[in-house]
């Protein structure tokens, strides 16, 4: 149908709703805030430049210059949701069998007015111009252009290894506690601060790639592992006097996961990353970087067995059970168990789950790999040591539970918990086969919290409180502060702590990010990921009182997000 009728357009939105909706995060607001921008929706590191025009029969021309000012928009603003090559994934496909059907009316309607499901409303909010939405509609009805592939040549050729095994330390050099040591995301400076514990110091900054997305702890808990979205690897020897990178990769274009081999007799042998493009993995030297072994994650959906051309690397985590990698690939809703022994004949099992697989952690017997496939509403949880899948869990909207939360719930036994970015729920899945079978792999229990847009929850052994930030929910007053449920009263609601409120920052959206412990599970840190122009802080609360105690706010700590203690990260402590 198309709305060229003005009075049709509220039709076509409706239309569009159905056919389009996408997660309202996409957008960078007016206001510049990059905090407003999803994981998934933030502009891909990919050049557009590098991507080559397909002109299309039926659609609009375009010059090259048009063409040049769309591919930008798209990388920029469009990407994250609905992938490089417009197949779909946290929004809808765009691809022109479907464009070109719907018509430049419709398309351009879609676009000013976005749609509650969550497309952002890019002509009304002002964010692009009456020309721009026609512009984008006419380059929607055309191929996607594709970016260039990245293979060993190209991964060699941004290899380093700044100091050799051979010439670091042999012990530690310096008289930081490791253990307690935060590896704190600079996300718009390129930069990690690693802050220590006890007196909430900035010890040092480290240069590192585009908008580092997580750092990991080898199993020995001497190397750091960052890795940004433009598939750029930091790997950072925690011995040194100063600790530094001494060795470095780039493994794509853009990616999210990396992580080190932990099973016993291999603890450091190899790192793993993914990309998002090219959709790829690549197993590395574990003291250098070198890549090994490069696996492509092209294929088949596992629900209409279709192929994909972009099925895009997400969470990646060391099995304790095998010696092996489990590998989230996105789009395709494929988790792959890859076995490291023999590289030369890789092994890998392929277990189907659902589709968008993203992020996920253990139970906390680290035998159960429990995976959000978000836009599916479903929890996979998988078997690592009989190597197969255990369940699926009907969930909530949208999870996105960062690594999760596991307790003791009063009344149904262990279980872990996520929260959602589509609605204010938090979902409680037994995860105890033997001891409460009748509860395993089941939601047990429903919360509902402050409101959708929740990026992490999070809690700690030693923690008798359960912690749920909703970073992008469009309330100030959500998305400024955290809910904090006592786990032995569950029922009894939660508590909001005033986290921005608390940092006293001034000016700026002040987004409240990922809760995370220290190391003795008495503190959790909370960032308040501020404009890159404003003032941004740590803000550290006392897990038995509930109380500030204190606000990191060094002027260095510039759009920090991610806080990864190094002790929990190495032990999954979550």
């Amino acid at each position: 149908m198309r709305a060229s009728n003005p009075f049709l357009k509220p039709l076509a939105v409706a239309v569009a709703i159905a056919s389009f909706g996408v997660m309202t995060a996409t957008a960078t607001p007016k206001n510049g805030d990059p905090a407003g921008a999803a994981y998934e929706g933030t502009s891909s590191p990919i050049s557009p430049k590098s991507a080559k025009v397909v002109r299309s029969p039926g659609a609009p021309d375009l010059t090259d210059a048009e063409f040049e000012k769309a591919k930008k928009i798209f990388f920029e603003r469009c990407a994250g949701c609905h992938g490089v090559l417009r197949k779909g994934a946290t929004g809808k496909p765009l691809t022109p069998d479907i464009t070109q059907a719907q018509g430049i009316d419709y398309l351009k309607t879609f676009i000013t007015f976005g749609s509650p499901a969550g497309m952002p409303n890019w002509g009304t909010s002002g964010e692009l111009s009456e020309d721009e939405v026609e512009l984008m509609a006419k380059y929607l009805m055309h191929e996607p252009p594709a970016p260039p592939e990245w293979g060993l040549a190209d991964m060699m050729a941004t290899w380093e290894v700044l100091v050799a095994p051979e010439d670091r330390p042999k012990k530690k050099l310096n008289n930081l506690d490791l253990e307690n040591l935060f590896s704190v995301t600079l996300r718009d400076a390129g930069e990690i601060a690693l802050i220590d514990g006890k007196s909430k110091e900035i010890v040092e900054i480290i240069r590192t790639g585009y908008a580092v997305h997580i750092s990991r702890m080898s199993a020995s808990g001497r190397y750091l592992f960052v890795i940004g979205r433009d598939a750029a690897i930091n790997m950072v020897d925690l011995w040194m006097e100063h600790p530094d990178t001494v060795a470095k990769i780039k493994i794509g274009l853009e990616a999210r996961s990396v992580e080190t081999s932990k099973y016993k007799g291999y603890e450091d042998r190899y790192a793993v990353a993914g990309a998002y493009w090219p959709p790829q993995f690549v197993i590395m030297d574990g003291e250098t970087l070198e890549p090994k072994k490069i696996v492509g994650t092209r294929g088949m959906t596992v629900d209409t067995q279709e192929y994909h051309p972009e099925p895009r690397v997400a969470a990646i985590v060391a099995s304790h059970e095998h010696p092996e990698f489990i590998v989230n690939v996105k789009e395709t809703g494929k988790i792959m168990l890859v076995n490291y022994e023999n590289l030369e004949n890789l092994n890998s099992t392929t277990i189907d789950a659902a589709r968008f697989l993203h992020d996920g952690g253990w139970d906390s017997s680290m035998r159960y790999f429990m995976t959000a496939a978000n836009q599916s509403n479903k929890i996979a949880v998988v078997d690592s040591k009989d190597r197969e899948l255990e369940a699926l869990v009907d969930v909530g909207k949208i999870p996105h539970p960062g690594r999760g939360a596991n307790f003791v719930d009063p009344e149904h036994g262990p279980v872990w918990a996520t929260s959602h970015l589509g609605d204010p729920t938090i979902q409680m899945i037994g995860t105890d086969p033997e001891g409460h079978p009748d509860k395993a792999w089941k939601v047990v229990r429903t919360l509902n919290g402050q409101g959708g847009g929740s990026l992490f929850i999070k809690t700690h052994p030693k923690s008798k409180n359960l912690y749920v930030d909703t970073a992008l929910n469009p309330a100030e007053s959500v998305s400024q502060s955290v809910a904090v449920y006592d786990i032995e009263n569950l029922e009894s609601g939660y508590e909001v702590l005033p986290i921005a409120e608390w940092a006293n920052l001034g000016e700026g959206p002040k987004r409240v990010v990922q809760p995370e412990y220290n190391v003795a599970g008495d503190e959790v840190w909370f960032s308040v990921w501020n404009g890159k122009e404003h003032r941004s802080a740590i803000v550290v609360v006392d897990d038995k009182t509930r109380k500030l105690k204190k606000v990191i706010d060094d002027e260095r700590l510039i759009t920090p997000t991610g806080k990864f203690n190094v002790y929990n990260t190495q032990h999954d402590v979550y």
